[in-house]
This record gives structure tokens, sequence and C-alpha cells, in this order.
């Protein structure tokens, strides 16, 4: 598929769900919540290259990568609360780095490794 219809086709899923997100918070958040970066992505890899051990690689290693990224989620309304939003949203992304990096740590130690 052209690189030009991946591109316009995923911008306009994002602009969707903030569009939607402007007047439905609720129903933009679940659509937020889906893993539609992640389907689109399979689906493009899936048609470029048809290659199932790649796109099941992908699947579990996207599994692992959300749980770190829980942080920001999780921290970002306390920072909210308490800062403006780009220094708020600074530190929940500085705690998900943090997060990624423990992750990729116990990995190391334990000597499980889904990345390859």
């Amino acid at each position: 598929m052209p690189y030009l219809t991946k591109i316009l086709l995923s911008a306009m899923i994002v602009l969707a769900i903030s569009e939607i997100t402007k007047r439905f918070g609720f129903w933009g958040s679940l659509l937020a919540s889906l893993p539609i970066l992640s389907v689109i992505s399979m689906v493009w890899i899936y048609m470029d290259t048809k290659d199932i051990p790649r796109i099941s690689a992908f699947s579990i290693q996207v599994f692992w990568f959300v749980i770190p990224s829980l942080g920001l989620f999780l921290t970002l309304p306390w920072f909210l609360a308490r800062y403006t939003f780009p220094l708020s949203l600074t530190f929940a992304c500085l705690i998900a780095v943090f997060m990624y990096i423990v992750l990729l740590g116990l990995f190391r130690l334990s000597h499980y490794n889904p990345f390859g």
C-alpha cells in the first residue's frame, strides 16, 4: 500500500478520535484506549510482508510496552492538579520512560527477552 495512503488513513483516525473526544469525552477516551495504532500497524505489516511471525512478535512486544506506559496515564492527573499542562506532560512522560528502563532492566535480569 502506498505510504501516502497509510499516512492519510492513520492521520484521519487520530483526527477522528480527537474530534470525538472534544464532543463526547467518554467515547473519545474509549476509542483512544483501543489499540487502534497497533492494529493498524499489524494490518500494514501483514499487507506489506504477510510475515505472521513478525506480527506475532510485534504483538507480544507491544503488550510488554503497554505496561510501563500506564505510568503516564496514572501520574498525569496528579501532575495536572499541581502544574501547567506542558510541565505535567513532561513529568508524566519521564515517569513512563523511567518505567520502560525498569522493565528492560527486569528482562535483562530475568534473561527473558521478548524483543529478540
